[in-house]
């Protein structure tokens, strides 16, 4: 089985169909969230489109330590920002798929805070934890969207929405 194609092709997909929640990202919501607990819009939506670069991080390293400082959440403020990253990490996501080879999938990853580990994996089972953080991250966001009356585009066919693009 070539499971990178397989990783390469759903990053693909993914990349798409989060691309069409981004083009619709509204101007002067940055701040807007359902609750006091959630993430604001905009720091959601550039998480969301971070999780792109992961397969890159991951097939790099072999952990990543919150508490030392290996992860620094980036700072966006606007929707032309946030295309312009989802294209980069996409990108970086994508060539590291491109030049790996199916047993560079197979080492250990882990996440930790300050040693303490959280949660662990193979490479590969690391990345399709990444791929389904682009699917559950893209939800929430499908959520704050319904929540402002933005029309919300397909993602594995049509929404609710579909007939009025």
């Amino acid at each position: 089985m070539d499971t990178l194609s397989q990783l390469k092709s759903e990053l693909e997909g993914e990349f798409q169909t989060t691309k069409k929640f981004i083009e619709r990202f509204p101007e002067g919501k940055n701040d807007f969230a359902p609750h006091e607990k959630s993430m604001k819009m905009m720091p959601l939506a550039t998480h969301l489109v971070e999780v792109f670069e992961w397969p890159n991080t991951i097939l790099n390293t072999s952990e990543l330590d919150f508490g030392k400082g290996d992860y620094k959440p980036t700072v966006l403020s606007t929707k032309e920002d946030l295309l312009k990253k989802l294209e980069e990490d996409y990108q970086a996501g994508k060539k590291a798929l491109e030049n790996s080879t199916e047993e560079d999938l197979n080492p250990s990853w882990t996440i930790k805070n300050d040693g303490h580990e959280l949660a662990s994996w193979s490479k590969y089972g690391a990345i399709r934890h990444a791929l389904n953080q682009i699917t559950h991250h893209r939800a929430q966001l499908g959520v704050y969207y319904r929540l402002n009356n933005i029309p919300l585009p397909g993602s594995y066919g049509p929404s609710a929405d579909q007939q009025s693009f």
